[in-house]
């Protein structure tokens, strides 16, 4: 889900910090401000950055925020996703988070590990913007999460909730695929293209024209997944992607996963399946990065787990598993 307003509902689609810090940072909520301003990253125009000087036919300088231009000189893309000590108190005074630093290269696969409580929820509230940050900041693709930018990052930012009940609301299968890029604006032949294109990745173009009440659980998911990547996302976002699914779907989910060109970050408590689909993963704990690494090795280490309430299955051992390469 990108966040869009929902008031329509007819469209024509014929065709790690190691520490906490001293004091923890308050937050107001996501008032208009309170994150970082908007520029705090690469600000348009600020020019090139010291001594680098525009490369020849390069376009634009380097330091525009034009990623074209970047990509044009050969440099490297902004990662997908860029945490900078990300701290947030609640209103009520609780401080779910303390300086989190996270980043996650463009087309990486990383899993969100860490017990309940852990604050996992609440960093992913901040990577659209539903949460504005008391200290620290947010860049998706290299832009700010900040208050100007909202409707580009809900679109680079597709979340997928833990039950997809949450997300399929219209008549069919095809309407609900097609409600993000209509309200975008997509019209006619393009919106027909963008929805059918959505259903063929995850595996439902069949089925376009059923009630998605009709489906099982796990063609539902897999349909909710389509209705984010009709919004062609930059990162894809998935909470709990494996709960209530049988092996089949477990495993139907997963080829689909491993197919996706996305950045993928997967909040998950199903330890064996972030070391089926995601070859590093992160420990959030307490508000706190613990441990960034290999997802074999950081499961292999007993300690790491019981100290910070992660448990393999009975009998399930990760060091004998050959992890997936991609």
């Amino acid at each position: 889900m990108t966040g869009d307003s929902r008031s329509e509902t007819t469209h024509d689609i014929d065709g790690g910090s190691p520490g906490r810090p001293g004091s923890p940072a308050q937050s107001t909520g996501p008032a208009e401000g309170t994150g970082p301003a908007e520029g705090t990253g690469p600000a348009e125009g600020t020019g090139p950055a010291e001594g680098t000087g525009p490369a020849e036919g390069t376009g634009p300088a380097e330091g525009t925020g034009d990623a074209a231009g970047r990509a044009a000189a050969g440099a490297v893309p902004p990662p997908s996703l860029d945490v900078a000590g990300v701290a947030y108190a609640y209103p009520d005074g609780h401080q779910a988070l303390f300086g989190v630093d996270l980043t996650v290269p463009r087309g990486e696969r990383v899993a969100l590990l860490g017990p309940n409580g852990a604050g996992k929820t609440t960093l992913v509230l901040h990577l659209n913007g539903i949460l504005t940050a008391g200290a620290g900041s947010v860049t998706v693709a290299g832009l700010p999460v900040a208050p100007g930018n909202l409707a580009e990052i809900r679109r680079r930012v597709g979340i997928v909730f833990q039950d997809p009940d949450d997300q399929l609301f219209m008549p069919t299968v095809r309407e609900d695929v097609a409600f993000g890029p209509a309200t975008a604006g997509l019209r006619g032949a393009e919106l027909a293209s963008r929805v059918h294109d959505a259903l063929a990745q995850v595996g439902m173009e069949a089925h376009a024209d059923r009630p998605p009440h009709h489906l099982s659980f796990g063609q539902r998911r897999r349909v909710a997944v389509a209705t984010v990547l009709a919004m062609q996302p930059e990162i894809l976002v998935l909470d709990e992607p494996s709960s209530n699914l049988d092996p089949a779907s477990r495993r139907e989910l997963a080829d689909i996963l491993r197919r996706l060109d996305v950045t993928v970050l997967m909040v998950t408590h199903d330890l064996p399946y972030a070391l089926q689909l995601c070859p590093r993963s992160v420990v959030l704990s307490d508000g706190v990065i613990v441990a960034d690494g290999a997802t074999q090795e950081l499961l292999c280490d007993e300690e790491l787990l019981a100290a910070h309430r992660l448990e393999l299955p009975f009998g399930f051992d990760p060091g004998s598993v050959r992890v997936p390469q991609r």
